[in-house]
Parts: C-alpha cells; sequence; structure tokens
C-alpha cells in the first residue's frame, strides 16, 4: 500500500511542557533540528503561552528566531487566545493552531474560557485576518485542535452530539483543519471511529487531524482506527513524552517512533527515518533526565539495521 499517513510532531510543545526539566530555547531548538533531521517537515515548535503558567515554553520568540524559515518545514505555534495569537504573528511560524476544549471545565481551567468563549475568541481572530488580508507579509495557516474529545477531567464523558457541534461551528468559521485531541487518554478505537464519522459530516470539507495520549495504553489502537477511519494526519511525540499541565494525570503522547513502526511495517509512508527517531527519543530522555517512555527506544525497530 503506498497511502502516506502525514506524522505531525508534537515533541517540543506537547511533549516538554508537563516535564520537570525546564529546557533552555537553545536546547528545544536542537530537538527541533535532530526531528526534522529524522523527517518531520510538520512540528509543533512552540507554544505561546504566559511562562508563568507554563515556564517549559518560555522563549518561545527565541526560538523561533533561531529557525529560519526552510522550504518544505512547517514549524507550528500554539496559542490559547489572541494575545497569544498576536504574539505568533511576531514571529516566523508557518502555522498557528489554536486550542479549543470541547467542554467548559477544561477551557477554564486551560484557558480561563467556557465553550462559547472560546468559539467567539476564534470568531475574532479570523475576522482580524480577513481585515488584515492584503496587508505586507504572509500570514500563517491556522488550525484548531479541539481538546477533551473523548473525555474531560473536569465534566466526564463527552458525547458525540457536543463533539460534532463544535466541530461544525469551528469549520463555518472558515478554519480548514481540524484536530480532534483524546487530552487525557480515555479513548477507545471504537469511540474513536463514531467521533470521527461524526465529526466528518459535521465538516465534510475540513481535513481531521488526531492528537492522542497514551494514558491508558490505548493510543496506538486509537490511532489504528483514525488511520481506518480515513484519516491521513495525526499527531505524536518523539520518545512518547507528553502531557498537559492542566489536566490532572495526564501522560504522554502516542510515540512517533511507535506510530512510524506500525504504519510502515504496514506498508503506509510516512517520510521519516526511524533509526533518526529512536536516536532523538533517547537524546531528549538524557536532557529531561528519564528514559523517554515509548516500546521502541527500548526495544529499536525491526528487522534490525
Amino acid at each position: 500500500m503506498s497511502r502516506r499517513i502525514t506524522i505531525v510532531e508534537v515533541g517540543p510543545r506537547d511533549g516538554l511542557q508537563n516535564e520537570k526539566t525546564v529546557l533552555e530555547p537553545a536546547v528545544r531548538v536542537d530537538l527541533v533540528r535532530r526531528l526534522e533531521a529524522a523527517g518531520a517537515r510538520r512540528i509543533e515548535a512552540v507554544s505561546f503561552v504566559h511562562p508563568k503558567y507554563v515556564p517549559q515554553m518560555a522563549g518561545a520568540e527565541e526560538v523561533m528566531a533561531a529557525l529560519p524559515a526552510e522550504a518544505g518545514r512547517s514549524r507550528i505555534g500554539l496559542v490559547l487566545n489572541g494575545k497569544g495569537y498576536d504574539r505568533a504573528l511576531g514571529t516566523a511560524v508557518d502555522e498557528v493552531n489554536i486550542a479549543m476544549s470541547a467542554t467548559d471545565g477544561f477551557g477554564l481551567k486551560n484557558q480561563g474560557l467556557n465553550v462559547e468563549q472560546q468559539v467567539q475568541m476564534l470568531a475574532d481572530i479570523l475576522a482580524g485576518r480577513a481585515n488584515a488580508e492584503g496587508a505586507p507579509g504572509a500570514t500563517p495557516s491556522l488550525s484548531a485542535t479541539l481538546s477533551c474529545v473523548w473525555g474531560c477531567p473536569f465534566d466526564g464523558e463527552v458525547s458525540v452530539d457536543q463533539v460534532s457541534d463544535l466541530v461544525g461551528r469551528i469549520a463555518q468559521l472558515g478554519v480548514e483543519e481540524i484536530a480532534l485531541a483524546d487530552t487525557i487518554g480515555v479513548g477507545d478505537p471504537w469511540s474513536v471511529t463514531r467521533k470521527v464519522e461524526a465529526a466528518r459530516k459535521a465538516a465534510p470539507e475540513a481535513v481531521l487531524r488526531l492528537h492522542f495520549h497514551d494514558t491508558r495504553n490505548t493510543g496506538l489502537a486509537n490511532a489504528y482506527a483514525g488511520v481506518e477511519a480515513g484519516v491521513d494526519v495525526l499527531d505524536a511525540s518523539v520518545g512518547g513524552i507528553g502531557g498537559c499541565p492542566f489536566a490532572p494525570g495526564a501522560t504522554g503522547n502516542i510515540a512517533t517512533e511507535d506510530l512510524v513502526y506500525m504504519l510502515e511495517r504496514a506498508g503506509f509512508e510516512t517520510g521519516y527515518d526511524l533509526d533518526g527517531l529512536i536516536e532523538t527519543a533517547r537524546w531528549i530522555g538524557e536532557r529531561i533526565g528519564r528514559p523517554a517512555p515509548s516500546a521502541l527506544s527500548r526495544a529499536g525497530g525491526w528487522p534490525r539495521s
């Protein structure tokens, strides 16, 4: 099979934001470079959040200044609100990813906004983009990530209708790529199928992206279900590091190298160098002071190279 799956590398942002060890911007730039050398072409490099709340992401402007634009590579900046979006516009990010939530509880904890306020925030950003059309300089592309699609640590279960309603509203505002995130890792493959199908009906023209955490050891199974449901874009974090400071008990994302191994063994194309990813996972484990939790960083690939 020759179907290509795009893996968006989120290690430098989602991977590091919940680690106890705070890495200097220069080390995070090194991580981005190593990941790009291993094949990453879309990479969530920074987050424009207040360092008081997420000190691991301090120095986003410094990181981006050390990553000059390169053809064929897209560096993404995550934002939580309009202020973060304005900061992102002052850098060389290629994409801006706006974080939203499927629930009031997580939205209020994560960014101080309930669901309705988040939708209005997104509408305001998009209105500002429309007003700026034709201004000098390129405007980065924009996507939205909907957190807690499979469950919220504060509000509990999240229904299919909640998800499809929000996805439809986000798409109607003009967002062309929408990520569905299992922020606390409570999803299962069957619910992935149901919510992907519902999201596709609600936003048939949008590109769907999936973002899974492996908190309860279902991450790769959920990724498989998403691919089987026709999704071609997935997030992953090198080494399986990651988590959310505002979600109690949240652990790492699915590991990029584990996902690449599964997909390429099945015949899919990802464009990644597995050995390079494994080396990078071990390297970042040394930098954060603990072994990366991914399976491939321990066992290696197969067949042996």
